[in-house]
């Protein structure tokens, strides 16, 4: 792969990006490639999810501050660049009815305000590749849902110069994928690991909460095997969101890149065309300058794969 590309990342809140394609993220650093995470939320809502610091009262004092450090820590692990977006969490809303979600959350915010947001990072990083989640958010919670809605929105935007013309020069990306992090098939295999091992498997009552979601589409596989050990230690950075004895460390890193070695995606936009059975997230760009020319065309680059599912709101 030619080396000299720019990928961006849109994610919810810290802790995301470290188990959504760090691993990608980490070996596409690793061929010289630039990398920049921009999270949307600061996760001020977020529950702890670590047993160990549950009485800790660093946490009980400034759960906020706390997991700005550790997005640092995770950060410095994987070794890309990083923007927070400046929302704030949403949480996650239980019950039944749902109760309604928090004045001034970022799931609440105006649409434009969000978008002229992120095309202002969009257009200073010059991203060729974005990545984010599709149009049920990954899981339906409302700032991940809104994180697809703002991206795309961006993405589309950040290209026209009629648009947010005060939010810097025109600039395309030229694709956007999904990430595809938790597939059955991959679940089952980790599951098959561990019973050809003798060992207790977490994945059936994993598989069974996921059994009313969607099963997303993959038509990209990234091998970034190599680097699972760094997704292991930015995953373990973020120790208030992530349980060390939990079942995302059921198998060692090395069992995972057995079991499955790769990162999954799915394209939702591309001004080029895939190719079937796609492994590499730039594919078809061509070199980083011809990118680069694609990405300031006049007009914009239009997309020859467009498969975005308007979100119907109920």
């Amino acid at each position: 792969m030619t080396s000299g590309f720019r990928l961006m990342a849109v994610h919810a809140h810290p802790d995301d990006e470290a188990s959504k394609g760090s691993a990608t993220m980490a070996r596409y650093l690793a061929e010289g490639n630039r990398v920049h995470v921009v999270t949307c939320t600061g996760g001020e809502r977020g529950d702890v999810l670590n047993p160990r610091l549950a009485d800790d009262p660093r946490v009980k004092s400034d759960l906020v501050d706390l997991r700005r450090q550790e997005m640092a820590a995770s950060r410095d692990v994987v070794g890309y660049e990083h923007t927070w977006l400046g929302f704030v969490d949403s949480g996650l809303p239980e019950g039944d009815p749902l109760p309604p979600l928090p004045p001034g959350c970022f799931a609440l915010e105006p649409l434009d305000v969000t978008t002229e947001a992120l095309v202002r990072v969009i257009r200073e990083f010059r991203p060729h590749v974005v990545t984010t989640y599709d149009e049920n958010g990954g899981y339906p919670h409302p700032d991940h849902i809104m994180t697809h809605l703002v991206t795309i929105s961006a993405v589309r935007a950040a290209g026209d110069p009629e648009a947010y013309p005060h939010a810097g020069e025109p600039w395309q990306p030229l694709k956007v994928y999904y990430d595809r992090t938790f597939s059955r098939a991959k679940l089952e295999a980790y599951h098959d690991v561990l019973v050809t091992a003798g060992r207790e498997s977490p994945y059936p009552a994993w598989l069974e909460r996921r059994a009313d979601r969607p099963e997303g589409r993959i038509t990209t596989r990234v091998d970034a095997s190599k680097w699972f050990d760094v997704r292991t230690k930015a995953l373990l950075a973020h120790a208030t969101q992530i349980d060390p004895d939990g079942q995302f460390f059921a198998l060692s890193a090395d069992e995972q890149a057995t079991a499955w070695p790769m990162e999954d995606w799915d394209i939702a936009l591309s001004a080029v065309p895939v190719a079937e059975d796609e492994n590499d997230l730039f594919a078809g760009l061509g070199t980083p300058e011809e990118a680069d020319a694609m990405a300031t065309a006049t007009p914009p680059a239009k997309m020859v794969v467009d498969d975005v599912v308007e979100r119907k709101e109920s």
